[in-house]
């Protein structure tokens, strides 16, 4: 029997993943959600396998996919999509041995339970591109922080002071930024690094 813990911050969703992962009888599946279960989160999931939704991942690491991530390291099996390479490229880069894409097959996730629970890697052939474009990601690290303060509404004087730079210095980051990504402004970077999942 391989143990499985399905973590999802959505119920509905997390329910529908339970039942069909249930569907298999050689899997004993229990759920969670990252926020509720809180800093115990690491402690309250044994199980072989977790699959986590690919958008879970985000966030710092004391938080809670910082504990998944400690927690579960190559045993994870992330669902995520073609459309957020981003998201794709941070689960391959944290050591996920299972990448399975949220538009496939329902028998593709339990292959893949399966397959990770073995220790071999699963990576659906649909996310090879999408990895490799993740890959790609133009922005350096202080690039990609101006963008993302400026997404939080952060006007350029806030940027400049959080990051302990001077305002020109930030404007020239969001101005390279914009260029790196193709975006005729601000507002379209924003939107292309978001869309890609890189912040």
């Amino acid at each position: 029997m391989v143990r499985i813990a399905v973590v999802h911050d959505e119920k509905l969703l997390r329910s529908a993943l339970v039942q069909l992962l249930r569907s298999d009888d050689t899997l004993d599946v229990s759920s969670h959600c990252l926020d509720a279960d809180g800093p115990e989160l690491g402690a309250a999931l044994p199980a072989d396998v977790c699959v986590v939704d690919g958008e879970c991942l985000t966030g710092p690491e004391d938080g809670g996919a910082g504990r998944l991530r400690a927690r579960y390291g190559d045993r994870l099996v992330v669902l995520a999509t073609a459309k957020r390479p981003g998201v794709l490229r941070r689960a391959f880069d944290g050591g996920a041995l299972g990448l399975v894409d949220k538009n496939a097959p329902a028998h593709r996730l339990i292959t893949a339970v399966h397959t990770v629970a073995q220790g071999e890697r699963f990576l659906d052939e649909t996310l090879t591109v999408a990895l490799l474009k993740g890959a790609e990601m133009p922005l350096t690290t202080r690039e990609l922080g101006v963008l993302a303060l400026a997404s939080q509404g952060a006007p350029i004087a806030e940027i400049a002071a959080r990051l302990h730079l001077s305002r020109g210095t930030v404007r020239n980051y969001m101005a390279t930024a914009v260029r790196k990504v193709g975006a005729r402004n601000r507002v379209d970077a924003i939107r292309i690094v978001q869309s890609a999942g890189w912040t």
